[in-house]
């Protein structure tokens, strides 16, 4: 989704999530350091876009830069990313954080969902030239659970931006998926990025 201010747009796209993170000293009751790490979407599962391919960059350890809207204070630095993007004005974002135990990443999930629960308010005070309004749009049933949201942002400039956004968990695994464009609830792709979330939790395992 993407956020003006001033008169200047942040793009907040989604990233993949790596699995480069510290190594740690884990609790005996904790579950065993994966063997490998979470895989990441590729540019071809995400919403299709009508006049370009999607693109990648390399998955990256660390939180993204520029942290994405709402959910990017509750990220730790543990975090993995990964940033995609089309010839126009539509972006992507994947952050996947391994946990050191389930009830951690239960306590992630937990917490990136209330941010988005609060994103419309949250962007309105943080921009107050921008009006924020969200939908939720559901659970899905993968591993763990899934849940997405959609926020539209409308600037006293005018500008007009969609952005879909979900959080789903494997295990110890929790993964954010963000999708953003120009426009408005009719052009959220809300039926494919379900079917992008589906796969990125999938992938998890």
């Amino acid at each position: 989704m993407y956020v003006r201010a001033r008169g200047v747009r942040t793009v907040a796209t989604a990233l993949a999530a790596g699995a480069a993170f510290a190594m740690t000293a884990v609790p005996a009751n904790a579950a065993p350091p994966r063997s490998a790490p979470p895989a990441f979407l590729e540019p071809a599962e995400l919403p299709p876009h009508p006049s370009s391919d999607w693109y990648a960059g390399p998955v990256t350890a660390g939180q993204p830069d520029p942290l994405p809207m709402c959910v990017g204070d509750a990220l730790p630095s543990t975090a993995s990313h990964r940033r995609y993007w089309t010839e126009y004005d539509t972006g992507a974002l994947q952050v996947t954080v391994v946990e050191r135990s389930t009830r951690h990443a239960v306590q992630l999930a937990g917490l990136l969902r209330k941010d988005l629960a609060d994103c419309a308010r949250e962007v309105m005070e943080r921009y107050p030239d921008i009006t924020a309004t969200q939908k939720y749009y559901g659970r899905l049933d993968v591993e763990e659970g899934a849940h997405v949201y959609g926020v539209h942002t409308v600037a006293e400039w005018g500008a007009s931006d969609i952005g879909l956004f979900s959080v789903g968990r494997d295990g110890r695994t929790v993964t954010v998926v963000q999708w953003g464009q120009m426009g408005t609830f009719e052009h959220a792709q809300v039926a494919d990025f379900r079917d992008t979330t589906v796969t990125a939790v999938d992938k998890l395992s």
